[in-house]
């Protein structure tokens, strides 16, 4: 094979890869149905797992708001974005997958606190052409809470049952990226594993 041939193999294997993680990122992005839904993405735990929180009823006077272990992905592509610029894009969505707080009992790692059930699924999604109006043009979803079937579409919230307390206490663009190293660690670096601290 001469050296034009190799070359044009080259590129055209070059050219079809690029499509193909194209389209696995395309794959990645919110997608809403003829009502205004929000679709459950099927591959989010494919998605980078940016933290987890734990908030149990102990570190909260026996009664947290929330008692659970909360798990949060956000698209491929939207991670590459915020490597590159920190700042979350257009079209970003996170899932959030939350856990009860299980046994405090661990055989051989010692106690701490492991993971029960699961008991909701919640998603976020910033898009400034569908949400003007929304605090930081992010709105939020609620696909699974206990005592009901879990949606495959689901309407967004009203703003005062999210994205109030998002916009009080979030760092970041309506994200709280003060819980989140992975998010921190890779702000506009483009790093994606652990940084030694400065």
């Amino acid at each position: 094979m001469n050296f034009k041939k190799q070359l044009v193999s080259s590129l055209s294997g070059l050219v079809f890869s690029a499509v193909m993680v194209s389209g696995t990122l395309a794959a990645s992005m919110a997608e809403f149905n003829d009502k205004g839904e929000l679709l459950l993405p099927k591959n989010y735990r494919e998605w980078v797992m940016v933290g987890t929180q734990v908030t149990p009823d102990e570190l909260n006077d026996g009664k947290a708001p929330f008692t659970e272990i909360r798990t949060v992905y956000i698209d491929p592509e939207s991670y590459a974005h915020w490597k590159k610029t920190g700042e979350f894009r257009d079209g970003a969505m996170t899932v959030k997958e939350l856990i009860s707080v299980g046994g405090r009992k661990g055989p051989g790692s010692g106690n701490g606190y492991f993971m029960g059930d699961y008991i909701g699924l919640e998603a976020s999604v910033k898009d400034s052409k569908r949400f003007p109006d929304e605090p930081g043009n992010w709105a939020f979803y609620i696909f699974y809470v206990p005592g009901t079937p879990l949606v495959t579409a689901a309407k967004n919230l009203p703003t005062a049952e999210c994205a109030a307390c998002h916009k009080e206490n979030a760092k970041t663009d309506m994200v709280y990226t003060q819980f989140y190293p992975v998010l921190r660690a890779a702000k506009a670096t483009g790093e994606s594993g652990v940084v030694a601290p400065k």
